[in-house]
C-alpha cells in the first residue's frame, strides 16, 4: 500500500479531513475496492477509518462520488443500521463486475485498489 500523499495534521479542521477523504474516494477506479482503513491512510489520517465511514454515510443522495467502492477490511459491505444502503452498494458493485453474495461478502483482495492513480495505457504507433 502506498504512503499517504499529503499529511494533514491530526488537529486539522473537520472540513480538511472530509475533503481529504472525498479526494481519495473520488480516485478509486471502477471495478476496484478500498477499505475504510486504506482510505484513511491515503487521506493522511491512518487512525480514523470509522470517521471515513461517517463521512461517506453523510453524503447526499444521488452523489457522483463512488462511495460504494469502499468496504470494510474483512471484505464485507456493512449493513448494520443501514440495510437499504447496503442493498444499493451491493447492486452498484455487481454492476461493476464485483461478485458480492446476498449477505454482502466479497473478495476484497481480488479487487483491491493499489492507491495509485490509474492512467490509460499509451497506444503503440505502427
Amino acid at each position: 500500500m502506498p504512503k499517504p500523499q499529503k499529511r494533514i495534521e491530526p488537529g486539522a479542521p473537520p472540513q480538511d479531513f472530509r475533503a481529504a477523504v472525498l479526494a481519495v474516494v473520488a480516485r478509486i477506479p471502477r471495478g476496484q475496492l478500498a477499505s475504510y482503513g486504506q482510505v484513511a491512510l491515503l487521506a493522511g489520517f491512518p487512525q480514523r477509518p470509522r470517521q471515513v465511514g461517517m463521512v461517506l454515510s453523510g453524503l447526499p443522495e444521488g452523489t457522483d462520488l463512488p462511495w460504494h467502492r469502499v468496504v470494510n477490511t474483512q471484505g464485507y459491505v456493512p449493513s448494520r443500521g443501514r440495510w437499504w444502503g447496503a442493498f444499493e452498494q451491493i447492486g452498484r458493485l455487481r454492476e461493476e463486475g464485483i461478485e458480492v453474495d446476498d449477505e454482502g461478502n466479497l473478495d476484497l483482495e481480488a479487487h483491491r485498489w493499489s492507491g495509485t492513480p490509474t492512467k490509460p495505457k499509451a497506444r503503440r504507433r505502427p
